[in-house]
């Protein structure tokens, strides 16, 4: 499988929305399916590196399938609301290396 940039994943969810998903939810209601999704990936790492037992429901999930879950629903909200997830994360990045630079390897807890 190819690999896709975030803006080619915004352009790609925001095309399968149009002409195959009709339209998007309401932002509202995309922010209750991500806060859904990411419920579900957290059952599954509690299933997986955690102390809780699988259901029979649980069977069979895959974390790499949830994962993508929240993701497709981030780039939803993101298209929704004009946000370019790429920029959005270089600034981000800029923001955690100003801000963490030192912080994290002065910190005993992490050594």
């Amino acid at each position: 499988m190819e690999a896709i940039t975030i803006q080619e994943a915004q352009q790609k969810v925001d095309a399968w929305i149009k002409n195959t998903g009709v339209r998007y939810f309401s932002e509202l209601t995309n922010m209750a399916i991500l806060t859904e999704e990411v419920g579900e990936v957290a059952r599954l790492m509690s299933r997986l590196y955690g102390d809780q037992s699988f259901k029979e429901s649980d069977k069979g999930k895959e974390l790499s399938d949830e994962l993508a879950d929240v993701l497709w629903v981030l780039i939803c909200i993101a298209n929704q609301t004009g946000v370019d997830l790429t920029t959005a994360l270089q600034k981000n990045f800029e923001k955690k290396n100003i801000r963490d630079s030192e912080r994290h390897r002065e910190n005993e807890k992490l050594m």
